[in-house]
């Protein structure tokens, strides 16, 4: 790195950092100030991904927070989660701008380096993967419009999750309740961004029901940007019984090519941000994604303190997908990939109640076992139209894991929790494409790892808590990282599982029934750390580097104040490092102790002032202020892009009639027209790793909810 990049590093880290400071000084609760009760789920919301049963947010050993429904709707055009997760620290969120490959998504800095979908966090939905046994995910199939809530969890607590969690998001669907209600939305914004909506929830006796189904459609802010999906998700509840609760979801995505403008180099960038890599119209890079996916769970009561939980799931993932590149050589793999994946699993889990030494008890134990097959064809891409054949294989992934959770409380004024996970991840290929010039690259691939868990809270007082948690998990390569060896044909089954160990402490406070306060630090330990090696024609290669440091500070404040104000500050300061010296690329290129881990910001705040003066009209405004600290685009911080701050607004409207509700927003993002860099696309050895953020733009929607 440069010196003067090293010292302007620093002073951006103070400068955020004394931000940070000094607004969390300033929103400080004056000891006597007046206000109105808040509603308590609000500043305490009742949360279950951090112990896998209900629980009141304030008491996990944890850092989670939980999004509501009304939320995730308030004033946002409800298509990307970005759109809700930002309010949350430690996660960063980018929005690509590009459909084709989904949010880039990292927590405490997992994930980053994904070039596509999500990796490094475990995704659900009701309760079921969004992330396939290999630990690729993607979010793209969350309905926003029917989302309940969104819970986040970071640190050891989200170990107990699996492979790749190195955090956990939860969405819920919301479920079917009196009155029956008929939800109706449409929007509309910038670069021809459409969005239509309808949503019927309700109760017939013992069922409940929820069934939405949305479109979204853009002409792109970049050329060749273009998108469209479509989104149908339902949810039904059942009370089979006074002990009996039978749970039936399922969600289809559907876009049909769907552009990729593909990275821009900072030259390109910094001439016009919305123009496309030339090599995104030569070869018609686009995707075009089905996906259908099923669940049902069961919950039955075995008596006052047992529960017993059993859910199966099973879907199937469609891809065409245009590189850019031709793919043509006989050891190719193509430049048009076509993908059919089969996925599902089954899970058990028995929650139970006891008391040792006459203080409350809790255990969980459950078993889980996923698996992933897909058959993945490989054809030379001529300029956009289907050429030779070039790669056909057959890919499984079967995982299987096991676990077990105590929650005691051995005192009024200490929680214990003790978990552990064995988890067993196996790959194999079966390559079709045999050739004198391609030979048979099938092998297999088999990863195991136990992670243990420890948690403790202390109730300091009535309003205060403090925790602290230690726990080691792993991460094995997906299929794509394990897709190319860094030289010649054949899948890359030398890379291995990576490992950390990481503790945390924080502190939760509950200030005058009106403010929320959570902090918490984090170190983070991982060995083996999976690493981008080459990255150019539509082929990525990884390897294994080594060691990586992960140290960090997160805080949030939620506040509400005289006279209808709210506001809200999230914070998080993260210093994530390479260990150790390695090499990497071709030709390789040392990458020094001390690099910065790409694609993660060292530091990022969201900040929000909202006012609800009440009355005729529901009149809402909020003021939103966005800092993201420059960000490297590969591992050794030759170039970055640059910090930003943007700031956004938003008003809305509120009218209720007989039976009726009618809500109107208009919101502008970037009001300063600030030209950023809004994600990157880490390693690309091209140099197209600038994927610029729209300048300002508007976006505006009407919800019309009819209850019967």
């Amino acid at each position: 790195m440069l010196p003067a990049a090293a010292s302007a590093g620093r002073d951006c880290r103070a400068r955020l950092a004394a931000a940070g400071a000094l607004a969390l000084a300033a929103l400080a609760p004056p000891g006597q100030a007046q206000v109105a009760d808040p509603d308590p789920a609000v500043l305490d919301p009742v949360v279950v991904t951090a112990t896998r049963r209900a629980g009141r947010s304030f008491d996990a050993p944890a850092a989670v927070d939980r999004i509501d429904g009304a939320t995730i709707r308030n004033g946002q055009p409800q298509v990307n989660l970005s759109e809700s997760l930002v309010r949350v620290p430690g996660i960063v969120t980018l929005n690509r701008q590009n459909y084709a490959q989904d949010l880039q998504v990292s927590m405490r800095g997992f994930g980053a380096r994904a070039a596509f979908g999500v990796r490094g966090v475990r995704l659900y939905q009701d309760d079921i993967p969004a992330t396939m046994p290999d630990g690729q995910g993607q979010t793209g199939s969350f309905s926003l419009l029917s989302a309940d809530s969104i819970e986040v969890l970071r640190g050891p607590a989200s170990v107990l999750y699996g492979n790749a969690a190195g955090g956990v998001i939860s969405v819920q669907t919301e479920e079917g309740k009196l009155p029956p209600s008929l939800t109706a939305i449409a929007g509309a914004g910038s670069f021809g961004a459409r969005t239509l909506g309808l949503k019927a929830g309700g109760r017939a006796g013992a069922l409940g029901y929820v069934l939405a189904g949305s479109r979204f459609e853009t002409t792109g802010y970049r050329y060749h940007s273009a998108a469209q999906r479509n989104l149908v998700n339902a949810k039904l509840t059942l009370a089979a019984g006074a002990d009996t609760r039978i749970t039936l979801v399922g969600s289809l995505q559907e876009q049909r090519k769907t552009q990729d403008p593909l990275g821009l180099t900072r030259a390109q960038w910094e001439a016009d941000p919305r123009q496309a890599d030339p090599a995104a119209a030569q070869f018609d890079t686009s995707k075009t994604i089905r996906q259908e996916q099923g669940g049902a769970s069961i919950e039955q009561r075995l008596g006052r303190e047992t529960t017993l939980r059993l859910t199966g799931y099973g879907g199937r993932r469609a891809i065409r997908q245009n590189l850019a590149l031709a793919g043509s050589g006989e050891t190719a793999s193509g430049g048009i990939v076509d993908l059919d994946r089969e996925f599902g699993g089954i899970g058990v889990r028995l929650t139970r109640a006891a008391r040792i030494a006459d203080r409350p008890l809790v255990l969980t134990v459950g078993a889980d076992s996923d698996r992933q097959r897909e058959r993945r064809l490989g054809f030379v891409n001529r300029d956009g139209a289907v050429g030779n054949l070039r790669r056909d294989e057959d890919d499984f992934v079967a995982g299987s894991d096991a676990y077990a959770q105590l929650e005691w409380s051995p005192l009024d004024a200490l929680s214990l929790t003790a978990g552990i996970r064995y988890a067993d991840v196996r790959f194999r290929s079966e390559d079709h494409y045999v050739t004198a010039a391609n030979g048979d690259d099938s092998g297999r691939r088999d990863f195991s790892h136990v992670n243990p868990v420890l948690g403790a809270v202390w109730h300091l007082a009535p309003d205060v808590n403090a925790y602290a948690s230690v726990g080691e998990g792993f991460e094995t390569p997906t299929f794509a990282e394990l897709a190319y060896r860094p030289n010649g044909p054949g899948l890359n089954f030398a890379l291995a599982a990576a490992t950390s160990r990481a503790a945390e402490a924080g502190l939760k406070i509950i200030a005058g029934r009106a403010h929320r306060i959570n902090v918490a630090a984090f170190v983070i330990r991982t060995r083996d750390e999976i690493v981008i090696d080459t990255a150019a024609g539509g082929r990525t290669t990884f390897r294994n580097a080594g060691a990586t440091r992960r140290n960090g500070v997160e805080a949030v404040w939620d506040g509400r104040w005289p006279l209808g104000f709210t506001s809200r500050l999230a914070w998080t300061y993260i210093a994530a490092t390479f260990a150790n010296e390695f090499r990497s690329g071709t030709p390789a290129v040392t990458v020094p102790a001390g690099a910065r881990l790409p694609g993660v910001p060292a530091s990022s705040a969201y900040g929000e002032l909202a006012w609800a003066p009440g009355g005729a009209g529901g009149l809402q405004a909020a003021v939103e202020v966005t800092l993201v600290d420059r960000i490297f685009i590969n591992d050794r911080n030759s170039d970055a892009a640059p910090r930003y701050a943007v700031v956004g607004a938003r008003v809305g409207l509120e009218q209720r009639f007989a039976g009726l509700t009618l809500r109107e927003f208009v919101r502008v993002d970037n009001l300063a027209d600030r030209r950023y860099a809004g994600s990157v696309i880490v390693g690309d050895a091209n140099g197209r790793s600038f994927e610029p953020a729209p300048g300002r733009n508007w976006s505006a929607g009407v919800t019309l909810i009819s209850t019967f």
